[in-house]
């Protein structure tokens, strides 16, 4: 039994490449990062090595990359760094409903702390109207934080736009890019960001090691406190061994951004051969225009999404609803979206990647066509 993974936005094979360049890491450059002597000498020109490959890829300076753990560490870097930085300023955070559990969780902790959060709606395709992103400004508004493209429908956010209200009203701007990096090209000038995330299993790096951009004369409270690694930014002996990996990824994701071409045309031919299956009637999560090329969200009408999974145990993809006791919940997304419980909890999402091929989802097409 072929398995075929269609699970790209859950987490990404590491390339061989990537594999290629840590390997010496893991036999030869043990030493400390930080050590004078030869042996940290190695580790550390290679760290500073692969920041310039994820600050190109980003279009920004060197110094304006911190390495993390991944995405959820970077995430709770800029919402605990900015309010516990500028508190006094104002206690006021704007996000939307439907960004990744590791923005919301943090969120909510600061509300125990005092903080304010206002979480705008969105449309029926998951985006965001940057007029509400506006509206909710205050005078005591201190960060906006908006995903750059969703990891459930795909939709990508007006990221632009919402960075040049943010400028307009002097209010940081994070976006979480973890979902997009390596999908769609990534420049924070362009996008008017202060920061962004990066997680590197979904640029086909380890898990376990991210990248945080913090534009350059921003000064905020770090998350985990210890010896001045990060430049005093993020304390912990840098993991040289991701650290590597995670630059070559994202030097990789720049040389193969054309790769995406090919990827949409599948998930548009995989699309138009579900539409065509004569035992399901289905419909799109997801905007039709502004959405991630690799990333196609079904709902199987009248059906349970969890059910036609592990009918296809040979198939890896994700469901947009629980069922717990013979009772389906859709996620949050799906929820904010206003998406019809019994379309909803027939959703999955199958997430195309770099190596995907067309046997594969014409197989995926029979195998549904069989149940």
């Amino acid at each position: 039994m072929e398995q075929i993974y269609l699970d790209y936005n859950a987490s990404t094979p590491i390339a061989p490449e990537v594999k290629a360049v840590m390997q010496p890491y893991l036999e030869e450059y043990y030493g400390n990062p930080s050590a004078l002597h030869f042996a940290g000498v190695q580790g550390k020109k290679a760290v500073e090595y692969a920041r310039g490959q994820a600050a190109a890829m980003l279009n920004c300076s060197a110094q304006e990359v911190i390495f993390t753990s991944g995405g959820s560490e970077s995430n709770n870097h800029v919402l605990k760094g900015v309010f516990q930085t500028y508190r006094e300023k104002g206690k006021h955070i704007i996000t939307t409903k439907i960004e990744h559990p590791a923005i919301l969780n943090p969120c909510k902790y600061l509300e125990k702390l005092g903080a304010e959060i206002t979480y705008v709606e969105v449309d029926q395709y998951g985006r965001v109207n940057p007029e509400d992103i506006e509206k909710a400004i205050t005078d005591q508004t201190i960060l906006i934080t908006v995903m750059h493209a969703n990891n459930e429908v795909g939709t990508i956010q007006p990221i632009e736009e919402i960075g040049r209200i943010a400028q307009k009203h002097h209010v940081f701007f994070h976006t979480d890019a973890s979902q997009s990096a390596g999908k769609v090209p990534l420049n924070v000038e362009q996008l008017h960001v202060d920061f962004l995330t990066i997680a590197g299993h979904k640029v086909y790096a380890p898990k376990g090691v991210g990248a945080l951009y913090v534009r350059e004369g921003i000064e905020i409270e770090p998350l985990i406190h210890g010896a001045g690694h990060e430049s005093g930014r993020r304390a912990g002996t840098e993991n040289v061994l991701l650290v590597v990996g995670l630059g070559q990824a994202c030097e990789l994701a720049q040389k193969n951004i054309g790769e995406n071409e090919r990827i949409l045309r599948l998930r548009e031919d995989f699309w138009h051969q579900l539409k065509e299956l004569s035992l399901f009637n289905v419909s799109l999560n997801g905007h039709p225009e502004f959405r991630l090329p690799n990333t196609l969200s079904v709902n199987f009408e009248n059906r349970i999404g969890q059910e036609i999974l592990t009918a296809l145990p040979q198939v890896a993809a994700s469901t947009g609803s629980a069922c717990h006791a013979g009772e389906v919940s859709l996620s949050p997304v799906l929820e904010a979206m206003g998406v019809n419980e019994s379309a909803g909890m027939g959703a999955i999402r199958f997430s195309l990647g770099r190596y995907t091929t067309k046997q594969e989802i014409d197989e995926v097409v029979k195998l549904l066509d069989q149940l």
